[in-house]
C-alpha cells in the first residue's frame, strides 16, 4: 500500500506506542490522587505537558490537554466569547476554516455574536487590509487557521497576530495541520490560543491540547472537577497524554529532515503533474504551502472516481478533507479561491509523510497520469 493521506490521519510511531503501553495497565494510577502510585501518571502528564509547552516555547501551565483538534477549536471559541462577552459579541475568522472552527462560528451566532467571514485570494490567502479593516470596537476573537489542510497554504500568522495584538484582539489559530510539520513559536507569531491534535502527527487518536496565553480567560469546557487547572473537567487520560507528549518530542526532534524531505517530494510531484498532464490546476500556493501537501484539480474529471482507481492499485489519497468526504457539495475551500463546482469536484490531495519513498511517489504520480487520462478518454465517448 501506498499512504499518501498523511493530512486525515498518521500512523502512530512504535516509539509512541511503546510509551503509552505502561499507563494501561501497570502504571493505571489516577494522575488527579496524592498517594505515590498516582504522582507516577501525574508526573508522566506533567512530563508530557512541558515537552509541548516548550515545542512552542510557551510555559508548561499555558498547556491544557483535549481529546482531539475539533474540542480545542470548540474550546477556543466558545471559551474566549463567553469569557469576553461583556467587552463585546464580534468575532472575525476566514471563509476557508475547518469545519470544527466554521460550525462553532454559527453556533456563536446562534448565541447572539456576530460574526465576519473573510474571504480570502486565488491562492487562499487572506488580505491583511480587509482583516485590520473589520476589526471593530466589539470585536474580542480573531480566528485563522495556520494551514489550510485541503490546499495546504500557510497564512501570514505573524502579520494577523501582530494586527491582533495591536487593536488589542485575542488571536486564535487552529494549527491541526501546522503543529509538529513546521517550526510554531507562539511569542513570535503573537497567538493567544492555538488547537493541535495527536494523530496528525503520528500521536494516538482521540488526543489533542489547547494553548492558552497565561494571562487569557477562557470559560470551563467541561465542568465537574478540578483537573486541567479547572478548565476542563474529566480524569485524565494518561497513556493518551504520554503518546502526545511522545509525538511531540520526536516531531520537534525529526522536523528539519522532514520538512527537507517532504518538501523535495512535494516539489517533485507537482512539477511532474504540471507537466505530464494538462488541463491540471495546483490548488494553494505554490511555496508557501505545507511541506508536504500536494493538491490538484483536473479538468473533466470526478475526483471520487479517481480515487477509487488509485485505490484499486493500493494507493490511499483523497478528493477533500476526510471530515467532508462524501458530500454532496463542492468543497468550501476550493469555492472560496475560486474554483468553479465542476473543477472543485476533480481534486485530488495527497499528503506526504515520513516514510513515503521516491519510489512512492514516482508510482502515485504515474497512477495518476494513467486514470486521469483513462477518465477523460470514457467522458469524451459517452
Amino acid at each position: 500500500m501506498i499512504y499518501l493521506d498523511h493530512a486525515a490521519t498518521t500512523p502512530m510511531a512504535e516509539q509512541v506506542a511503546a510509551s503509552m503501553q505502561p499507563y494501561f495497565a501497570k502504571n493505571y494510577g489516577n494522575a488527579s490522587t496524592i498517594y505515590e502510585f498516582g504522582e507516577k501518571s501525574r508526573q508522566a502528564v506533567e512530563h508530557a505537558r512541558t515537552v509541548i509547552a516548550h515545542s512552542l516555547h510557551a510555559r508548561p501551565n499555558e498547556i491544557y490537554f483535549t481529546a482531539g483538534g475539533s474540542e480545542s477549536d470548540n474550546w477556543a471559541l466558545k471559551g474566549t466569547a463567553e469569557a469576553y462577552r461583556s467587552r463585546g459579541r464580534h468575532v472575525i475568522t476566514t471563509q476557508i476554516e475547518h469545519h470544527a472552527v466554521l460550525h462553532t462560528c454559527k453556533y456563536l451566532e446562534e448565541q447572539g455574536y456576530e460574526v465576519t467571514y473573510l474571504p480570502v485570494d486565488a491562492q487562499g490567502f487572506v488580505n491583511l487590509q480587509q482583516l485590520e479593516a473589520s476589526i471593530r470596537p466589539d470585536t474580542v476573537l480573531i480566528s485563522v487557521m495556520f494551514a489550510n489542510n485541503e490546499i495546504g497554504t500557510m497564512e501570514p500568522i505573524a502579520q494577523i497576530g501582530r494586527i491582533a495584538r495591536r487593536h488589542e484582539v485575542l488571536f486564535h489559530t487552529d494549527a491541526v495541520q501546522a503543529y509538529g510539520q513546521v517550526p510554531i513559536n507562539v511569542d513570535f507569531y503573537h497567538i493567544d490560543l492555538l488547537s493541535a491534535s495527536g494523530h496528525k502527527f503520528y500521536g494516538p487518536k482521540g488526543t489533542g491540547f489547547l494553548y492558552i496565553r497565561d494571562g487569557v480567560k477562557t470559560a470551563s469546557f467541561i465542568h465537574g472537577g478540578g483537573q486541567e487547572q479547572g478548565r476542563r473537567a474529566g480524569t485524565e487520560n494518561v497513556p493518551g497524554i504520554v503518546g502526545i507528549g511522545t509525538a511531540a518530542e520526536i516531531a520537534m526532534r525529526t522536523m528539519s529532515e522532514r520538512i527537507y524531505r517532504e518538501t523535495r517530494l512535494r516539489d517533485w510531484m507537482i512539477r511532474e503533474i504540471s507537466t505530464r498532464i494538462p488541463g491540471v490546476w495546483l490548488n494553494g500556493d505554490r511555496y508557501a504551502r505545507l511541506p508536504n501537501n500536494v493538491n490538484f484539480s483536473f479538468e473533466e474529471i470526478e475526483g471520487e472516481t479517481l480515487l477509487l482507481l488509485l485505490d484499486a492499485k493500493d494507493i490511499c489519497a483523497s478528493a477533500a478533507s476526510a471530515c467532508s468526504t462524501g458530500s454532496a457539495e463542492p468543497s468550501h475551500v476550493l469555492t472560496a479561491i475560486g474554483r468553479k463546482p465542476q473543477l472543485a469536484f476533480g481534486t485530488l490531495r495527497m499528503t506526504l509523510g515520513e516514510a513515503t519513498t521516491w519510489e512512492e511517489v514516482r508510482v502515485a504520480v504515474d497512477a495518476v497520469e494513467e486514470n486521469v487520462k483513462l477518465l477523460r478518454e470514457v467522458a469524451r465517448m459517452e
